[in-house]
């Protein structure tokens, strides 16, 4: 999957060190499909998921789609300044060409993750983060059933909600897989917090305290 995302991303000064960043909006939305379907089985295994998921619990308002736009369109902001500076393969999930007939999208999402150096987790205000929720504890917890050594991936997964966003899916992440959770104050706080993150993962990598993916 790394060979195919980089394919598609085009070359970069630093084409191979990819950057996963995820956030609620329509395109990429595991939580509307779970809710529109009578088998939710089929789409995810819920097995997978923190016994302390509250559904119940979304954070933000979307009233007419303009949360899912403005947040696709955060994402493409943090997107374009990380692939300038420091020069790294960013992307979301409708940047690679997979057809859904291939790979669901929660299985999508998996893979995606587990083919990077980083994964970026955005929740805004705004939007039905649900499904960023869900996507979140699938990928976590695929990382510890498919990773030999899933301290190392768990270490490229940061979670980052604008301030005032408060949601048991959030407490939930923390308290099951010590994931790291930060908060932003504006678009360029976002954006420098998770330059730092995605700098950091590549030190790591050059001293030996994470392993390199290739």
């Amino acid at each position: 999957m790394r060979d195919r995302i980089i394919g598609e991303l085009g070359g970069l000064a630093h084409e191979r060190l990819l950057v996963y960043l995820m956030g609620p909006y329509s395109a990429f939305d595991v939580g509307t499909v779970l809710q529109e379907t009578e088998t939710p089985e089929d789409v995810i295994d819920l097995q997978a998921l923190p016994e302390a998921v509250d559904f119940g619990a979304l954070v933000g308002t979307d009233e007419g789609g303009e949360g899912e736009e403005a947040t696709l369109d955060l994402l493409l902001d943090v997107r374009d300044a990380l692939r300038t500076d420091p020069g790294v393969n960013a992307f979301l999930a409708i940047d690679v060409d997979v057809p859904l007939e291939e790979m669901d999208a929660a299985t999508q999402s998996i893979e995606f993750a587990l083919a990077s150096n980083a994964v970026v987790y955005v929740v805004p205000k705004v939007g039905d983060n649900l499904g960023v929720g869900i996507e979140t504890g699938a990928v976590l917890e695929a990382i510890f059933q498919r990773e030999a050594d899933p301290t190392d991936h768990r270490d490229r997964v940061i979670f980052v909600h604008e301030e005032g966003v408060t949601s048991a899916m959030i407490a939930a992440v923390l308290d099951r897989w010590d994931a790291r959770v930060y908060d932003y104050t504006d678009h360029d706080d976002l954006v420098r917090q998770v330059r730092l993150f995605v700098r950091d993962i590549v030190r790591r990598e050059q001293v030996g305290d994470l392993s390199k993916l290739d």
